[in-house]
C-alpha cells in the first residue's frame, strides 16, 4: 500500500526509558478506537503507521486519542530520485497553491543527496510543471519528505492530534460530574495527562430530576469518546442531603455536603484501587471554592485531589466545553445536588471545628455506608443498551 498513515508521538519521545512502555498502550487504545475497522499497525519508538483502506474515517477516529502529536497521511514510494519526485508532482498537480516549499529529511544518510540539495531537486521539478514559485518563509504549501531506512514518505497536510498521554498509563481516577460546564472539561484534561477515568454522580429525587441524571449520562457518553471504557457510579444521596438540610445551619449546607461527597467518593476510590479524585472546581468561583474552602472540604481525605481547571478563567473553561462538545448538554436548566435548595448566603471562610461540631447532630456515616451499598454502576454509555454491574 502506497498510502498510508503516519503518526508523530510529540511528548513521548520525552519519555526515554519509559518510552516503550507509552507507546504499546497507545497502540493498544488506538486499537480499542478502531475495533470497527480493518488495519494494520507498525511502529517503533519514533513512528508509527497505519495501513487500512478507510483512512478518512480513520484519521478522524485517532483525532480522539490522547498521546497523538500529529496525523499525516503519507505516500510511500522507492527511494529513489526519479520516483519521488513524479511522486511530488503527482500530489500537488490538483491542489490549489502559488507558493511552495520542499522540506527534506534524510534519516538515511547512505542515501548520497543532501537535504538541501534534494530540496532543489524537487523544487526544479514542480517548478518546470505548475506554474508556481518558491517561498521558504511564509508557503502556501509545504512539501515534506523523509528519506527513511524503510521508504521515502511524501505528505503535504499535518493535522495536530490531542497530544498528552495514553489514556491509562498514569492509573484511574474518579471524576466528580456534577453536570455543570466544568467537571466535563476537568474530566477531558485529566485524560489528556493519561489517567483512566470512572465518574461519579450524586442524585437526590425527587429534589434532583431524571432529566438531571439523563443530562449527566450524556455527557459521560461525550467524554467516554476519548477513551471508550468509561463507568458511570450513580449515588443515591437524597436521605443523606435531607438530614444536612435539617441539621446543618443553612449557610453551612454546601460545606457539609460536599465533605460528605469527598467521603463517598474517597471510599468509592478505596474500593477499586483508584488513585485520585478529579473535579471541576476553579478557585473562587463559588462560595465552595474558595481556598479555605477546599482546605475544610479537602480535610475529610488523604486522598489526592486534582482540579484540572482550578486555575481557569470561565471563558477558558467555555472554550474547552465547545471544543469538546459538552457546552450545549451542561447548560441544560436541570438542576444537581449543588443547586437545589442553594443558600441565600453560604459560607466562604467555613471552620473545620463548626463543621466536625454539625456533623456531630446526625449519624452521618452509616447514612454514607447506605449511599454507597446503593451505588448504580452504568457501562457501555455510548452502545444503544447500557449495562449495570
Amino acid at each position: 500500500m502506497d498510502k498510508l498513515i503516519l503518526i508523530k508521538y510529540g511528548e513521548l519521545t520525552t519519555k526515554k526509558g519509559n518510552r516503550n512502555a507509552f507507546i504499546k498502550l497507545l497502540v493498544n487504545n488506538i486499537k480499542s478506537m478502531l475495533k470497527d475497522y480493518e488495519f494494520i499497525i507498525k511502529y517503533d519508538r519514533s513512528r508509527m503507521y497505519i495501513e487500512t483502506k478507510d483512512i478518512d474515517e480513520v484519521v478522524n477516529k485517532l483525532k480522539m486519542v490522547f498521546g497523538i502529536h500529529s496525523i499525516v497521511v503519507v505516500y510511500k514510494v522507492n527511494t529513489n530520485t526519479d520516483e519521488i519526485c513524479n511522486k511530488v508532482l503527482d500530489i500537488v498537480s490538483n491542489m490549489s497553491f502559488q507558493t511552495f516549499k520542499v522540506d527534506t529529511k534524510r534519516a538515511l544518510k547512505s542515501f548520497e543527496i543532501h537535504s538541501m540539495d534534494f530540496n532543489r531537486i524537487v523544487a526544479t521539478k514542480l517548478l518546470k510543471n505548475i506554474n508556481c514559485k518558491v517561498d521558504v518563509h511564509n508557503p502556501d504549501l509545504l512539501i515534506k519528505i523523509e528519506i527513511r531506512m524503510e521508504g521515502t514518505f511524501i505528505y503535504v497536510n499535518e493535522q495536530l492530534g490531542l497530544g498528552g498521554y495514553p489514556v491509562g498509563i498514569q492509573g484511574k481516577g474518579l471524576l466528580m460530574l456534577s453536570g455543570g460546564i466544568d467537571s466535563p472539561v476537568a474530566g477531558y484534561l485529566a485524560l489528556k495527562r493519561g489517567v483512566d477515568l470512572e465518574c461519579l454522580y450524586f442524585e437526590s429525587p425527587p429534589h434532583t430530576s431524571i432529566q438531571a441524571k439523563n443530562k449527566v449520562m450524556d455527557l459521560t457518553k461525550k467524554i467516554n469518546n476519548y477513551s471508550g471504557n468509561i463507568v458511570l457510579n450513580i449515588v443515591p444521596f437524597t436521605k443523606l442531603q435531607e438530614a444536612i438540610y435539617k441539621n446543618v445551619d443553612d449557610s453551612y449546607v454546601i460545606t457539609i455536603m460536599r465533605r460528605m461527597m469527598y467521603r463517598i467518593a474517597a471510599k468509592i476510590c478505596e474500593k477499586y484501587n483508584y488513585k485520585v479524585i478529579i473535579n471541576g472546581e476553579s478557585i473562587g468561583q463559588v462560595a465552595s471554592q474558595t481556598l479555605t474552602s477546599m482546605y475544610t472540604i479537602n480535610s475529610v481525605t488523604n486522598i489526592p485531589i486534582i482540579r484540572p481547571v482550578c486555575c481557569m478563567d470561565k471563558l477558558e473553561i467555555i472554550d474547552i466545553a465547545k471544543k469538546i462538545d459538552t457546552y450545549e448538554t451542561s447548560i441544560l436548566p436541570y438542576e444537581d445536588c449543588c443547586t437545589i435548595f442553594l443558600p441565600k448566603h453560604p459560607v466562604i471562610n467555613p471552620n473545620i471545628e463548626k463543621c466536625l461540631e454539625y456533623e456531630k447532630r446526625f449519624d452521618y456515616e452509616s447514612l454514607i455506608d447506605e449511599c454507597i451499598s446503593n451505588v448504580e454502576r452504568i457501562s457501555n454509555l455510548n452502545k444503544n443498551n447500557n449495562s449495570l454491574l
